[in-house]
């Protein structure tokens, strides 16, 4: 037998334990095009880099070459999961720099497409959370009653996913009877399957195991961070737009904020789950207080920007001038400077618009929300297990086009 050979090995190698992983960018428990770069040492993460940008779009700069009307198709594609809120924060911003005040029914029916979409991104978020627990069941559960919300969609403005939903001033077209009558079956039906899926999951051992205490952040590090929206109220601050900063006629409906405590994917859940009973109680508010409200006013009364109906341009001289005016960009915007906010499903959502009195913005830019808190992904999964860092990326509701735009 041969003697035994000894090999030498370089020196400091034996203390390496950390091994170099790609998370992403298109690994399916992503759920979108996210890449991290992270440093494991077994399974526990070290540390972490994010890389943004796969999926960047340009938007803002598409938009200084559009007509104000056209950018509201760029604004589906932002956070698609609730995409009518996008479309009105757009439409209210452009409202603020002409001036135009929309009447009360205009802001009711919004408020009621504005709380469908976020429950619609709600329930998404905590659906997928329970599927990266393990938990498939409440996910599909709640998908039927998505599919109800896109046939609400449908029913309003031909369109379920990107919806390009209304017009600067109100919406294209009056809401049918078919619509309200599938509205008022969705508060029927929906409270019963979430109370179903919060029975599933909110006290859950398993679940309850897997998201306490993963990812938390402080209310003092998210407010650095600039969270906002559930991610923030999570960690404690009960900051909300529609609170804080009322539109569409918000400062009308009684509802309350939930706030959570440690900010972690639990609280994160909780939070939304809370929002989802609210949104059904504005809602049905709404709906009630559009009964005392003529039911022909679906938009308000400024021909300037607003596209008359096909046919009247087919039949009126006056009709046919505002619409030409209004596709060939002759229509006078006021030069300014405006900021306008509204409170999406993942929080603030801000467009700062320029004005230079031309046809097109002179400069936009989308305060993107899922862009400020993805700032704080590296901190919050550095010392959680690589199965908690799938969890975390979930319970942000980190969604791609609103990251990149």
């Amino acid at each position: 037998m041969s003697e035994q050979q000894h090999i030498t090995l370089p020196e400091g190698s034996i203390e390496r334990q950390t091994q170099t992983l790609n998370l992403g960018p298109t690994h399916p428990a992503t759920h979108g095009v996210f890449q991290n770069i992270l440093e494991i040492d077994g399974e526990r993460v070290v540390s972490s880099e994010s890389t943004v940008g796969y999926i960047h779009r340009a938007f803002e700069k598409i938009a200084e070459r559009r007509p104000y009307y056209q950018i509201t198709p760029l604004t589906d594609r932002l956070n698609y999961c609730s995409s009518p809120i996008n479309n009105i924060g757009w439409h209210l911003t452009v409202e603020k720099l002409l001036g135009i005040q929309t009447p009360k029914r205009v802001d009711y029916l919004r408020v009621i497409i504005m709380e469908l979409a976020r429950i619609c991104d709600h329930l998404i978020c905590n659906g997928v959370v329970g599927v990266d627990t393990g938990a498939f069941t409440g996910f599909l559960y709640l998908m039927k009653y998505r599919e109800l919300a896109y046939e609400i969609y449908e029913e309003i403005c031909g369109s379920r996913l990107t919806t390009n939903i209304g017009r600067i001033g109100g919406f294209e077209r009056n809401f049918t009877p078919a619509a309200f009558e599938k509205i008022e079956r969705f508060l029927k039906e929906y409270p019963v399957a979430l109370k179903e899926f919060e029975s599933l999951m909110t006290r859950n051992r398993i679940f309850m195991e897997r998201t306490q205490g993963v990812g938390p952040i402080s209310a003092e590090r998210a407010m650095n961070y600039g969270f906002t929206g559930p991610n923030l109220r999570a960690a404690g601050v009960d900051y909300d737009l529609r609170v804080a900063h009322p539109y569409s006629s918000y400062e009308d409906f009684d509802f309350t904020i939930p706030v959570g405590t440690t900010g972690d994917c639990y609280d994160r859940f909780l939070v939304r789950n809370a929002e989802m009973w609210e949104s059904l109680s504005i809602i049905r508010q709404a709906m009630d207080k559009l009964k005392d409200l003529p039911s022909d006013v679906y938009h308000a009364d400024v021909p300037a920007y607003y596209l008359p109906e096909k046919k009247d341009v087919y039949t009126k001289m006056e009709a046919l001038i505002y619409h030409f005016k209004i596709v060939m960009g002759e229509s006078d915007i006021l030069p300014g400077e405006v900021y306008n906010a509204v409170e999406g499903a993942n929080g603030e959502l801000g467009f700062y618009l320029i004005s230079d009195g031309g046809r097109s913005p002179y400069r936009l830019h989308f305060r993107r929300p899922c862009f400020i808190y993805y700032q704080a992904y590296a901190e919050l999964v550095k010392g959680a297990m690589l199965s908690d860092a799938i969890i975390c990326l979930s319970s942000l509701n980190l969604i791609a086009g609103e990251l990149d735009a």
